[in-house]
């Protein structure tokens, strides 16, 4: 299972960095998203995939023993998630106003903008 996570993850990396080297904005969002996207599975890669095995201690148990699920790095990817579409929806608000003003989504029309006084 984590052989076929690390393609993924490698796809999901190349596909976004692809992305970010479009010229348009729109396609310079999706990379971003894709880029978080696969960040995150790094991080619930890294964390151990283990089924069906909570990260409880047993009553007459001090240590957990044997295989069982990390709780830390799902707790990272739940905040990296919600800060991720936070910064997502700001960034599409962004653009937005950006295409009202300049009346394109070519990153280079855009820069030829900061020419002209």
């Amino acid at each position: 299972m984590e052989t076929v996570l690390a393609f993924v993850i490698g796809g999901l990396y190349a596909a976004g960095l692809y992305m970010l080297m479009r010229r348009s904005i729109v396609k310079l969002i999706i990379g971003l998203a894709l880029l978080s996207q696969a960040a995150n599975l790094l991080v619930f890669t890294l964390g151990r995939l283990v089924r069906g095995s909570p990260p409880l201690i047993p009553t007459d148990a001090s240590t957990l023993t044997g295989s069982f699920a990390d709780p830390v790095p799902q707790a990272l990817i739940l905040t990296a998630i919600v800060i991720g579409f936070g910064v997502q929806a700001f960034t599409i608000v962004l653009v937005k106003r950006a295409y009202q003003t300049v009346g394109t989504d070519d990153l280079d029309d855009m820069r030829s903008t900061d020419l002209n006084p």
